[in-house]
């Protein structure tokens, strides 16, 4: 955490370290008044960042356009999106911030209307900024809460973020392909442990594999192919984390007969083996030993 409050520059700036939540999680969350001209990139982020404008102006340099920002406005910076953001010269602006991902959350973005391609959000009208905005600095100047209270604020950011849009969505065929999606995931969610696939997604929902598949990237933001692996992925981290069983168990617990083809899919995702990740992020490092005292094959 770092607060600097003298000058005119002032800024409050937190990290959240807890990564046990799947559908949302936060990683970084401040609020900063610049000083003029104060400029942040060219830079690409590893997760969603978005402003919310209080006051003042400046501008955001992607590489769809040139965008000026000014209060009851936002914008939002995509994973990989190379940007350059850059306060006004004589009003520089006021923002909250908050860095965030998570299997839900290009959903939402979705829904909001805002994107890599159209990256400004806009308040539909001066209250819905301002409910925008208070649940933003909320989390803000709530650090020292429990990581469970923080995601639970940070749902309610997203839901005000759709609810509050004047780009939100509304038709009754988004609400159809939202319904298809909900289901794909519930099904997803209450079958991972098992060997199922894309195509008995699909037929859950009642869709051909051709049109489901499009239907889940354009709401989701990758296939379900990749989608269902990385949930996969994020249940094994948890359970490395969490409980005593080997890796070959947790390999059985989340869909993987052969265990090598689960560290090749895990080390894919997290960078690392889940021999690894256990060894650094293992909340009792006193279980590293493994199930019943019992050494753990090597990956």
């Amino acid at each position: 955490m770092a607060d600097n409050l003298s000058g005119q520059h002032k800024f409050k700036f937190h990290v959240f370290r807890d990564e046990r939540f799947i559908d949302l999680n936060l990683y970084q969350f401040g609020w900063e008044r610049n000083d003029p001209v104060h400029s942040y990139g060219p830079h690409a982020r590893n997760h969603y960042l978005f402003h919310y404008v209080i006051s003042g102006k400046g501008k955001l340099y992607t590489d769809t356009g040139t965008y000026e920002i000014t209060p009851r406005h936002g914008f939002l910076i995509v994973p990989g999106q190379i940007t350059t953001y850059c306060a006004d010269d004589e009003d520089p602006w006021e923002y909250t911030w908050l860095e965030f991902d998570g299997l839900r959350a290009h959903e939402s973005l979705n829904l909001a209307g805002i994107s890599a391609a159209k990256p400004v959000y806009t308040a539909w009208n001066a209250e819905a900024g301002r409910l925008l905005q208070e649940e933003m600095l909320y989390i803000v100047n709530h650090s020292d809460a429990s990581p469970v209270h923080l995601i639970a604020h940070g749902f309610l950011f997203l839901d005000q973020l759709v609810q509050s849009s004047a780009d939100r969505r509304h038709n009754s065929e988004r609400r159809l392909r939202d319904f298809y999606i909900r289901e794909a995931l519930t099904f997803i969610e209450q079958n991972y442990q098992r060997d199922i696939s894309i195509e008995e997604v699909a037929a859950e929902c009642g869709l051909n594999r051709s049109y489901f598949g499009k239907v889940f990237r354009d709401a989701v933001g990758e296939s379900p192919q990749a989608y269902l692996m990385h949930y996969r992925m994020a249940r094994a981290a948890q359970l490395l984390k969490e409980t005593r069983s080997t890796i070959g168990e947790i390999a059985v617990q989340v869909g993987y007969a052969n265990q090598l083809h689960f560290s090749r899919a895990f080390k894919n995702v997290h960078g690392i083996s889940p021999r690894e990740y256990r060894m650094t992020h293992l909340l009792d490092p006193a279980q590293l030993s493994g199930s019943n005292g019992q050494r753990e094959e090597e990956e």
